[in-house]
Protein backbone atom coordinates (compact mmCIF):
# COMPACT_ATOMS: atom_id res chain seq x y z
CA UNK A 1 0.00 0.00 0.00
CA UNK A 2 1.16 3.47 -0.80
CA UNK A 3 -0.39 6.94 0.16
CA UNK A 4 -1.82 7.55 -2.77
CA UNK A 5 -3.56 4.42 -2.72
CA UNK A 6 -4.36 4.97 1.25
CA UNK A 7 -6.52 8.32 0.45
CA UNK A 8 -10.35 7.60 0.36
CA UNK A 9 -12.51 9.18 -2.11
CA UNK A 10 -11.53 7.95 -5.91
CA UNK A 11 -12.95 4.15 -4.43
CA UNK A 12 -15.15 5.30 -2.52
CA UNK A 13 -13.45 4.74 0.45
CA UNK A 14 -14.34 7.99 2.30
CA UNK A 15 -17.67 7.19 1.53
CA UNK A 16 -17.73 4.08 3.19
CA UNK A 17 -15.48 5.29 6.23
CA UNK A 18 -18.21 8.47 7.08
CA UNK A 19 -21.44 5.88 6.86
CA UNK A 20 -19.72 3.60 9.18
CA UNK A 21 -19.57 6.34 11.34
CA UNK A 22 -22.67 7.97 10.95
CA UNK A 23 -24.18 4.67 11.48
CA UNK A 24 -23.10 3.98 15.19
CA UNK A 25 -25.52 4.41 17.90
CA UNK A 26 -23.54 5.19 21.49
CA UNK A 27 -23.66 2.97 23.76
CA UNK A 28 -26.08 4.54 26.98
CA UNK A 29 -23.14 5.22 29.27
CA UNK A 30 -21.22 6.97 26.49
CA UNK A 31 -24.44 8.83 25.30
CA UNK A 32 -25.28 10.22 28.15
CA UNK A 33 -21.61 12.06 28.98
CA UNK A 34 -21.85 13.10 25.27
CA UNK A 35 -24.95 14.75 26.27
CA UNK A 36 -22.71 16.39 29.19
CA UNK A 37 -20.67 17.61 27.05
CA UNK A 38 -22.90 19.43 24.64
CA UNK A 39 -24.40 21.21 28.11
CA UNK A 40 -20.89 22.32 28.99
CA UNK A 41 -18.59 22.82 25.58
CA UNK A 42 -19.19 23.76 22.54
CA UNK A 43 -16.44 23.27 20.38
CA UNK A 44 -17.42 19.58 19.06
CA UNK A 45 -20.28 17.93 17.75
CA UNK A 46 -21.38 14.30 18.24
CA UNK A 47 -19.57 12.97 15.26
CA UNK A 48 -16.03 13.15 17.04
CA UNK A 49 -17.25 10.82 19.29
CA UNK A 50 -19.31 8.66 16.68
CA UNK A 51 -16.27 8.69 14.64
CA UNK A 52 -13.57 7.56 17.63
CA UNK A 53 -16.01 4.71 18.87
CA UNK A 54 -16.28 3.36 15.22
CA UNK A 55 -12.46 3.20 14.55
CA UNK A 56 -11.02 1.85 18.26
CA UNK A 57 -11.47 -1.76 17.13
CA UNK A 58 -8.98 -1.16 14.53
CA UNK A 59 -5.96 -0.29 16.84
CA UNK A 60 -6.95 -2.73 19.67
CA UNK A 61 -4.92 -4.88 21.06
CA UNK A 62 -5.57 -8.83 20.22
CA UNK A 63 -5.10 -9.94 23.58
CA UNK A 64 -7.95 -7.87 25.14
CA UNK A 65 -10.57 -11.01 26.55
CA UNK A 66 -13.00 -10.92 24.19
CA UNK A 67 -15.62 -11.41 27.15
CA UNK A 68 -14.53 -7.54 27.98
CA UNK A 69 -14.34 -6.12 24.22
CA UNK A 70 -17.57 -3.96 24.48
CA UNK A 71 -16.56 -2.67 27.71
CA UNK A 72 -13.10 -1.31 26.84
CA UNK A 73 -13.78 0.09 23.59
CA UNK A 74 -16.56 1.89 25.99
CA UNK A 75 -13.39 3.19 28.10
CA UNK A 76 -11.66 4.24 25.60
CA UNK A 77 -14.28 6.01 24.26
CA UNK A 78 -14.79 7.72 27.76
CA UNK A 79 -10.79 8.45 28.31
CA UNK A 80 -11.33 10.29 24.27
CA UNK A 81 -13.94 12.41 25.86
CA UNK A 82 -11.59 13.43 29.24
CA UNK A 83 -8.68 13.87 27.02
CA UNK A 84 -10.94 16.04 24.56
CA UNK A 85 -12.21 18.06 27.38
CA UNK A 86 -8.86 18.51 28.71
CA UNK A 87 -7.26 19.94 24.66
CA UNK A 88 -10.77 22.14 24.58
CA UNK A 89 -10.30 23.82 27.99
CA UNK A 90 -6.44 24.39 27.24
CA UNK A 91 -6.46 25.10 23.72
CA UNK A 92 -9.77 26.65 22.84
CA UNK A 93 -11.00 28.68 26.21
CA UNK A 94 -7.51 29.18 27.61
CA UNK A 95 -8.45 27.80 30.78
CA UNK A 96 -5.33 27.08 32.30
CA UNK A 97 -6.18 26.91 35.94
CA UNK A 98 -9.43 25.00 35.61
CA UNK A 99 -6.73 22.20 32.96
CA UNK A 100 -4.48 22.20 35.52
CA UNK A 101 -6.94 20.85 38.42
CA UNK A 102 -8.67 18.73 35.82
CA UNK A 103 -5.47 16.65 34.62
CA UNK A 104 -4.63 15.74 38.48
CA UNK A 105 -7.44 13.36 38.38
CA UNK A 106 -5.67 11.69 36.74
CA UNK A 107 -1.99 11.90 36.95
CA UNK A 108 -1.05 13.38 40.05
CA UNK A 109 -0.79 12.36 43.50
CA UNK A 110 -2.22 15.53 44.68
CA UNK A 111 -5.68 15.93 44.55
CA UNK A 112 -7.17 18.32 42.79
CA UNK A 113 -8.60 21.67 44.48
CA UNK A 114 -12.07 22.95 42.49
CA UNK A 115 -11.82 25.57 45.15
CA UNK A 116 -8.80 27.15 43.46
CA UNK A 117 -8.83 30.47 42.11
CA UNK A 118 -10.01 30.91 38.70
CA UNK A 119 -11.33 27.25 37.85
CA UNK A 120 -14.54 27.44 36.66
CA UNK A 121 -16.21 24.96 38.99
CA UNK A 122 -19.35 23.90 36.70
CA UNK A 123 -16.62 22.61 34.08
CA UNK A 124 -14.55 21.21 36.85
CA UNK A 125 -17.83 19.07 37.84
CA UNK A 126 -18.76 17.43 34.09
CA UNK A 127 -14.86 16.82 34.02
CA UNK A 128 -14.58 14.94 37.28
CA UNK A 129 -17.80 13.42 36.17
CA UNK A 130 -15.85 12.12 32.79
CA UNK A 131 -13.01 10.87 34.77
CA UNK A 132 -15.24 9.06 37.36
CA UNK A 133 -16.94 7.34 35.31
CA UNK A 134 -13.89 6.21 33.15
CA UNK A 135 -12.33 5.05 36.31
CA UNK A 136 -14.93 3.46 37.83
CA UNK A 137 -14.75 1.49 34.60
CA UNK A 138 -11.37 0.14 35.49
CA UNK A 139 -12.14 -1.67 38.58
CA UNK A 140 -13.12 -5.12 36.64
CA UNK A 141 -10.08 -4.93 34.78
CA UNK A 142 -7.97 -8.45 35.55
CA UNK A 143 -4.41 -6.75 35.19
CA UNK A 144 -5.66 -3.49 36.51
CA UNK A 145 -3.02 -3.30 39.49
CA UNK A 146 -0.21 -4.40 36.88
CA UNK A 147 -0.16 -1.74 34.38
CA UNK A 148 -1.88 1.25 36.39
CA UNK A 149 1.57 2.89 37.12
CA UNK A 150 2.30 3.16 33.28
CA UNK A 151 -1.04 4.45 32.64
CA UNK A 152 -0.56 6.80 35.20
CA UNK A 153 3.12 8.09 33.50
CA UNK A 154 1.86 7.75 30.11
CA UNK A 155 -0.99 9.85 30.87
CA UNK A 156 1.15 12.28 32.06
CA UNK A 157 2.65 12.89 28.78
CA UNK A 158 -1.00 13.50 27.00
CA UNK A 159 -1.35 16.42 29.40
CA UNK A 160 1.97 17.51 28.79
CA UNK A 161 1.44 17.20 25.70
CA UNK A 162 -1.39 19.77 25.59
CA UNK A 163 0.27 22.38 27.19
CA UNK A 164 3.20 21.57 25.36
CA UNK A 165 0.68 22.67 22.38
CA UNK A 166 -0.64 25.89 23.95
CA UNK A 167 2.49 27.11 24.68
CA UNK A 168 3.24 27.08 20.77
CA UNK A 169 0.25 28.84 19.99
CA UNK A 170 0.63 31.45 22.76
CA UNK A 171 4.52 32.00 21.55
CA UNK A 172 4.66 30.87 17.78
CA UNK A 173 8.14 31.84 17.23
CA UNK A 174 9.35 28.60 19.57
CA UNK A 175 7.56 26.59 16.85
CA UNK A 176 10.45 23.85 15.57
CA UNK A 177 9.20 20.20 14.35
CA UNK A 178 11.55 18.38 16.61
CA UNK A 179 9.38 18.92 19.81
CA UNK A 180 6.07 19.21 17.64
CA UNK A 181 6.84 15.85 16.75
CA UNK A 182 7.75 14.75 19.97
CA UNK A 183 5.76 16.04 22.33
CA UNK A 184 2.49 16.66 20.16
CA UNK A 185 2.12 13.08 18.74
CA UNK A 186 1.28 12.67 22.42
CA UNK A 187 -1.65 13.95 22.42
CA UNK A 188 -3.65 10.71 20.29
CA UNK A 189 -3.05 8.67 23.16
CA UNK A 190 -1.56 5.78 21.88
CA UNK A 191 0.07 4.63 24.97
CA UNK A 192 -2.85 4.82 27.33
CA UNK A 193 -4.89 3.39 25.05
CA UNK A 194 -2.83 0.59 24.79
CA UNK A 195 -2.58 0.47 28.80
CA UNK A 196 -6.30 0.39 29.01
CA UNK A 197 -5.88 -2.90 26.53
CA UNK A 198 -3.29 -4.74 28.44
CA UNK A 199 -5.16 -4.23 31.74
CA UNK A 200 -7.91 -6.28 29.87
CA UNK A 201 -5.67 -8.57 28.72
CA UNK A 202 -5.07 -11.96 30.97
CA UNK A 203 -3.06 -13.87 28.23
CA UNK A 204 -0.72 -10.83 27.07
CA UNK A 205 2.58 -12.02 27.99
CA UNK A 206 5.41 -8.71 30.09
CA UNK A 207 8.22 -10.32 28.23
CA UNK A 208 6.45 -8.41 24.40
CA UNK A 209 6.00 -5.14 26.73
CA UNK A 210 8.95 -3.52 25.00
CA UNK A 211 8.11 -4.54 21.02
CA UNK A 212 5.31 -3.65 21.66
CA UNK A 213 5.92 -0.33 23.21
CA UNK A 214 8.59 0.17 20.77
CA UNK A 215 6.00 -0.06 17.87
CA UNK A 216 3.42 2.10 19.62
CA UNK A 217 6.29 5.20 19.39
CA UNK A 218 5.99 4.66 15.01
CA UNK A 219 2.41 4.42 15.23
CA UNK A 220 1.79 7.31 17.73
CA UNK A 221 3.36 9.09 15.01
CA UNK A 222 1.83 8.16 11.74
CA UNK A 223 -1.84 8.56 14.14
CA UNK A 224 -0.14 12.48 14.65
CA UNK A 225 0.65 12.84 10.98
CA UNK A 226 -3.17 11.64 9.76
CA UNK A 227 -4.66 14.29 12.48
CA UNK A 228 -2.69 17.04 11.30
CA UNK A 229 -3.41 16.86 7.70
CA UNK A 230 -7.28 16.91 8.53
CA UNK A 231 -7.00 19.64 11.00
CA UNK A 232 -4.75 22.16 10.55
CA UNK A 233 -6.27 24.37 8.37
CA UNK A 234 -9.17 24.69 10.88
CA UNK A 235 -6.74 24.87 13.82
CA UNK A 236 -4.74 28.34 12.28
CA UNK A 237 -8.84 29.60 12.14
CA UNK A 238 -9.22 29.08 15.22
CA UNK A 239 -5.29 30.60 16.57
CA UNK A 240 -3.59 27.08 16.92
CA UNK A 241 -0.87 26.78 15.65
CA UNK A 242 0.84 23.55 16.59
CA UNK A 243 0.26 21.10 13.92
CA UNK A 244 3.06 19.93 12.52
CA UNK A 245 2.26 21.21 8.86
CA UNK A 246 2.27 24.55 10.55
CA UNK A 247 5.24 24.70 12.41
CA UNK A 248 7.11 23.05 9.40
CA UNK A 249 5.70 26.10 7.46
CA UNK A 250 7.26 28.42 10.08
CA UNK A 251 10.81 26.69 10.48
CA UNK A 252 10.89 26.77 6.29
CA UNK A 253 9.55 30.75 5.89
CA UNK A 254 6.35 29.36 4.10
CA UNK A 255 4.76 31.55 6.73
CA UNK A 256 6.36 33.89 9.78
CA UNK A 257 5.14 33.74 13.21
CA UNK A 258 4.45 37.64 12.62
CA UNK A 259 1.75 36.57 9.64
CA UNK A 260 0.46 33.82 11.89
CA UNK A 261 -0.36 36.75 14.43
CA UNK A 262 -2.10 38.57 12.30
CA UNK A 263 -5.38 37.31 12.83
CA UNK A 264 -6.80 39.47 9.92
CA UNK A 265 -5.67 37.26 6.93
CA UNK A 266 -5.75 33.96 8.45
CA UNK A 267 -7.12 32.69 4.91
CA UNK A 268 -3.99 34.09 3.26
CA UNK A 269 -1.74 32.01 5.48
CA UNK A 270 -4.28 28.56 4.83
CA UNK A 271 -3.21 29.01 1.16
CA UNK A 272 -0.19 29.55 1.33
CA UNK A 273 0.54 26.72 3.45
CA UNK A 274 -1.65 24.96 1.61
CA UNK A 275 0.72 25.64 -1.67
CA UNK A 276 3.72 25.12 -0.10
CA UNK A 277 3.76 21.00 -1.10
CA UNK A 278 4.27 20.35 2.98
CA UNK A 279 0.69 18.18 2.82
CA UNK A 280 2.54 16.13 0.60
CA UNK A 281 6.17 15.87 2.65
CA UNK A 282 4.06 14.86 5.93
CA UNK A 283 2.03 11.72 3.70
CA UNK A 284 5.17 10.83 2.32
CA UNK A 285 6.45 10.60 6.12
CA UNK A 286 4.06 8.30 6.90
CA UNK A 287 5.02 6.04 4.28
CA UNK A 288 7.93 5.66 5.40
CA UNK A 289 7.21 4.97 9.08
CA UNK A 290 4.46 2.72 7.45
CA UNK A 291 6.79 1.24 5.65
CA UNK A 292 8.89 0.95 7.93
CA UNK A 293 7.29 -0.79 10.98
CA UNK A 294 5.66 -3.07 8.23
CA UNK A 295 9.02 -4.83 7.13
CA UNK A 296 10.30 -4.74 11.07
CA UNK A 297 9.87 -8.34 12.48
CA UNK A 298 8.57 -6.91 16.37
CA UNK A 299 9.88 -9.60 18.97
CA UNK A 300 6.25 -9.98 20.26
CA UNK A 301 4.57 -13.69 20.81
CA UNK A 302 1.48 -13.22 22.34
CA UNK A 303 0.26 -10.00 21.19
CA UNK A 304 -0.62 -9.49 17.22
CA UNK A 305 2.10 -6.57 16.30
CA UNK A 306 1.45 -7.51 12.42
CA UNK A 307 -2.92 -6.61 12.87
CA UNK A 308 -1.93 -3.56 15.45
CA UNK A 309 0.39 -1.89 12.68
CA UNK A 310 -2.17 -2.89 9.45
CA UNK A 311 -5.06 -0.73 11.84
CA UNK A 312 -3.20 2.57 11.32
CA UNK A 313 -3.72 2.51 7.55
CA UNK A 314 -7.74 2.39 8.67
CA UNK A 315 -6.74 5.38 10.99
CA UNK A 316 -5.21 7.19 7.97
CA UNK A 317 -8.13 6.39 5.90
CA UNK A 318 -10.80 7.98 8.55
CA UNK A 319 -8.79 10.97 9.18
CA UNK A 320 -8.81 11.64 5.94
CA UNK A 321 -12.38 11.05 5.24
CA UNK A 322 -13.56 13.03 7.91
CA UNK A 323 -11.78 16.20 6.92
CA UNK A 324 -13.17 19.34 8.12
CA UNK A 325 -15.90 17.41 10.63
CA UNK A 326 -13.84 16.64 13.46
Amino acid sequence: MTVATAVPGSDGGADECLRAVRGVTLPDRVAALADGYDRHFEERDRFLWRWVYALLPSFTLSTVDEAHAAHVREQKTLLTMYVTVLDDLVEHRGDRATFREARRLACDTVAPDPERAAVDPETFAFVERLWTEFEDGLAGAPRRAEFADHFAYDFRQTADAMEYSALVSDTPHMANLAGTTRYGAHNMVMFPYADVDLMFSPAFDRRDLGALRDTLWDLQEMARIGNWLTTWEREVLEDDFSAGVVVAAVEEGVVSPEELAASEEPAAVVEAIRESGLEERFRRRWQRIYDGVRSRDADAESVDVDGLVAGMETVFEYHLASKGLK
